[in-house]
């Protein structure tokens, strides 16, 4: 399910990777006179953006003689990403209260909770991590996606960078996120 990649780590960022420490800008405004910036640092968040979006860019802005080509069509602003939310502070709705937000509590041994380990729950995505990779079982809320500079998250490649999903697994989070964002919301009545 997850590839530690320690010794010849790629060069570029990758669909499935796994960062620690991702700071995403919550707003900027100014103030009487000074820049206010509001960040929220997850402390674990994974890549969403498409492979091929992502090695085109990488290509095309760092490669040799990047800079000199005159068309960027290839070139990314953002890349899309998720946070990585500890499995027991979703299950109890705590997940976000370091920002003020108390979420629903979800029962383990019920049937929410079973559906949501299962991958059952079309918002949320359950990943186990393996003995080898120093993080506990966790969820991706398919709510709570957001964009970085994909020239930021490129540089943090090297000191930020935790592990890779294997393709199948990176694959079938991201068939189940678009399947997500693609939902149509009927009306109530």
């Amino acid at each position: 399910m997850i590839s530690k990649v320690t010794k010849g780590l790629k060069e570029r960022v990758i669909q499935g990777d796994i960062f620690k420490n991702v700071e995403m800008i919550e707003y900027a405004q100014e103030l009487e006179g000074f820049i206010e910036i509001s960040k929220i640092v997850f402390p674990l968040a994974v890549v969403l953006t498409q492979d091929c979006d992502l090695e085109g860019n990488f290509r095309d802005r760092f490669c040799r003689n990047a800079s000199e080509k005159s068309i960027h069509d290839k070139w990314l602003i953002s890349v899309l990403m998720a946070p990585l939310y500890n499995f027991e502070h979703v299950c109890s709705g705590t997940h976000l209260s370091e920002l003020g937000i108390t979420m629903q509590e979800i029962k383990r041994n019920k049937t929410h909770g079973h559906n949501l380990m299962n991958n059952q729950q079309p918002r949320y995505h359950f990943v186990k991590f393996p003995d080898s990779i120093p993080i506990v079982d966790s969820v991706v809320d398919f709510k709570h996606y957001f964009t970085v500079n994909s020239r930021y998250i490129q540089k943090c490649r090297k000191s930020n960078f935790v592990c890779r999903l294997k393709p199948l697994y990176r694959e079938n989070l991201s068939q189940r996120f678009s399947a997500f964002l693609s939902r149509i919301g009927l009306p109530d009545s």
